[in-house]
């Protein structure tokens, strides 16, 4: 249940972030932000660990910060898989990915109920 909550925050970051982004479109209903925030799951899923591993040493010399562009391609890899979300180019994938990731763990620490 909490993970079906996930991707619709996750769908909701989506459909924000491109409201106010410019060269992130986002299609005219809400199943296209729900289906970009699967792919983007499953990419975070499969994909992002092997390119954190190919890249390894490119992620030690710049202390970590390589993956940010990692994060950029994942979302460059979504926009080119689900129909109906756009992304213009590498910046806007940038952007978007660190505002994404920003948005995702303010919603999901909404989630976690930590009552001692």
């Amino acid at each position: 249940m909490k993970i079906f909550l996930k991707i619709l925050l996750t769908a909701l970051a989506v459909i924000l972030i491109a409201s106010f982004l410019p060269g992130i479109t986002v299609g005219e209903n809400y199943l296209t932000a729900v289906v970009v925030a699967v792919v983007i799951s499953l990419l975070n899923m499969f994909v992002r660990p092997l390119l954190i591993f190919f890249t390894l040493p490119a992620t030690i010399v710049s202390f970590g910060l390589f993956l940010f562009v990692i994060n950029a391609i994942i979302i460059l890899l979504a926009g080119k898989i689900v129909n109906g979300f756009h992304v213009s180019g590498f910046f806007s994938a940038f952007v978007f990915s660190i505002l994404l990731s920003l948005f995702r763990s303010y919603l999901f620490s909404l989630l976690d109920d930590k009552r001692e």
